[in-house]
């Protein structure tokens, strides 16, 4: 979301496919308690069924007991809220003295060797360049952030836009652009539910942990007790706490 504001536009069209794209991908971290279990089924229909029941009781396969109510426990089903981003305002800054150099070449060298030879074309005042302070290796977008140790070199190598970057006996051509960093100034949360995930609470220390988790798997998964095929089930014991990662439902 970006305030309105009336403009001309009096530069040159580019084809949309050369656009750098913003992504934004949710990464929500979620705690758990301990003595719960976090539970996703492949049908949210089934999630559904699971809460409107609310009160489950688990059959434990826990050797042979005189009394049946010492192999059954009662948990509890509740949604699972994690809040999103509805709106997201970035203030970009242009730095000064660093720039963005991209369209690298895939050879057979590692990064390593790849940031030397950028550092040592670009130290070099006859290529445009002056002393480089730091250089990171953008793992995501495979472009490389170059930073100068003064002012007024960024900005003619951004001017250029590209330039020829010798490696062994060949030459690449490399893009050159301004770096950018931005700065959160608005972020606007909602609650939002997850369809097909539920979080069950109360579960007692009395089994081992994977003996529990097969316990719960197997009780959910039968259609006879409102379950449905399990898609993924993580299970914290009592006395330990553990983080959910929640992540775009893309299925």
């Amino acid at each position: 979301a970006l305030p309105e504001k009336k403009m001309i536009f009096k530069g040159l069209t580019t084809n949309k496919e050369d656009m750098n794209k913003l992504m934004l991908t949710p990464l929500i971290h979620c705690p758990l308690p301990g003595g719960s279990a976090l539970i996703t089924f492949e049908e949210a229909e089934v999630a559904q069924r699971i809460l409107e029941m609310r009160e489950h009781t688990v059959e434990l396969s826990c050797g042979e007991l005189e009394e049946l109510d010492q192999c059954r426990v009662r948990v509890q089903a509740v949604p699972v809220d994690i809040l999103l981003p509805s709106a997201l305002e970035i203030k970009l800054t242009q730095s000064s003295r660093s720039i963005l150099v991209s369209d690298l070449p895939s050879l057979d060298i590692s990064k390593e060797a790849l940031l030397d030879k950028l550092e040592l074309f670009f130290s070099k005042t006859k290529n445009g360049g002056s002393e480089v302070e730091s250089r990171e290796f953008l793992e995501d977008s495979h472009q490389v952030v170059l930073t100068f140790t003064q002012d007024g070199v960024a900005e003619p190598l951004i001017e250029r836009g590209h330039i020829q970057l010798p490696i062994g006996k060949g030459k690449y051509k490399i893009k050159i652009s301004p770096c950018m960093s931005g700065d959160m100034c608005n972020l606007q949360l909602q609650p939002s539910r997850c369809p097909r995930t539920v979080l069950l609470l109360g579960i007692p220390d009395v089994l081992s942990e994977e003996s529990m988790r097969d316990a719960l798997e197997i009780h959910f998964q039968k259609a006879s007790r409102g379950g449905g095929e399990v898609d993924a089930l993580a299970y914290v014991p009592a006395g330990r706490t553990g983080v959910a990662v929640f992540v775009e439902d893309t299925g």
